[in-house]
């Protein structure tokens, strides 16, 4: 049985193998649970006021501040797979 971290690793490189472009928010909820997972909770300061897309994603990851890395990771991993599906 493969462990939490390998079947995050996988889905992660499956993830950019997707046969469908999933919308905007779906991509800010699959950078924060990746980040989430991989690095954390949000460090740094917010990007500036014309930054926003970086904006965008700060504040997806900054939502997730004090998710625990294998709820992040679980999290990611079945949203890619609902895509995988859809």
């Amino acid at each position: 049985m493969p462990t939490l971290e390998s079947k995050f690793k996988q889905v992660a490189e499956e993830a950019k193998q997707l046969a469908k472009r999933p919308s905007d928010e779906t991509l800010l909820k699959l950078y924060a649970f990746y980040k989430q997972s991989t690095e954390g909770d949000v460090k740094g300061k917010r990007p500036g006021m014309l930054d926003f897309v970086g904006q965008a994603k700060f504040d997806a990851w900054a939502r997730l501040k004090g998710t625990a890395k294998d709820k992040a990771m679980q999290a990611y991993i079945d949203l890619v797979e609902k895509l995988k599906s859809s």
